[in-house]
């Protein structure tokens, strides 16, 4: 054997695999607030799920602790993770930044992912009694972990990111 020939190497790691952790963030209350937790999963590539609520909606009520439950628990972990949280859309500072009008909340409860910083609209849920079921919503939430940064719904890995999209070329392949 000449010392040019190549020798294959194994490549492992005694380490294991650390499965990825659900975050659950405070309510939202102001726009600084929510700028962050979509900062937050986008550099973590999780998706951030967000639950538009009220302080007079019944709904909303049962909806919360539901969903909190479901990410507290690990739904969505095994698929990659997902960041949660509220958002007070009758609070002041969230209704003067106007982001029930950018993101198009028309009615609340609704349910809204955001992956690499975008809404995913074709996603929402506004339907209370979709909302209420914990089949559907461990599926949902399932589904949307998937993403991971991809922006389609489980996408193939290697999708177009946020970098991509901000700077071209090959960012985050």
């Amino acid at each position: 054997m000449t010392a040019s020939a190549a020798v294959p190497r194994l490549h492992f790691s005694s380490s294991p695999k650390v499965q990825a952790r659900n975050q659950v963030y405070d309510p939202v209350r102001n726009s600084d607030q929510f700028y962050t937790y979509q900062l937050l999963s986008s550099s973590a590539r999780t998706p951030l799920l967000t639950l538009w609520t009220t302080s007079w909606c019944s709904t909303c009520r049962v909806v919360g602790p539901l969903l909190q439950d479901l990410v507290e628990s690990g739904v969505g972990e095994a698929e990659g993770g997902v960041a949660y949280c509220t958002v007070e859309f009758d609070s002041p500072d969230v209704m003067a930044a106007g982001l029930g009008l950018t993101y198009m909340i028309r009615s609340v409860p609704t349910l809204l992912s955001f992956d690499a910083g975008e809404a995913q609209t074709e996603t929402q849920v506004r339907d209370a009694a979709l909302l209420a079921d914990r089949r559907f919503l461990e599926e949902w939430i399932k589904n949307e972990a998937r993403r991971r940064g991809n922006r389609g719904g489980g996408g193939p890995p290697g999708g177009p990111n946020l970098l991509g999209r901000l700077f071209g070329g090959s960012w985050g392949r």
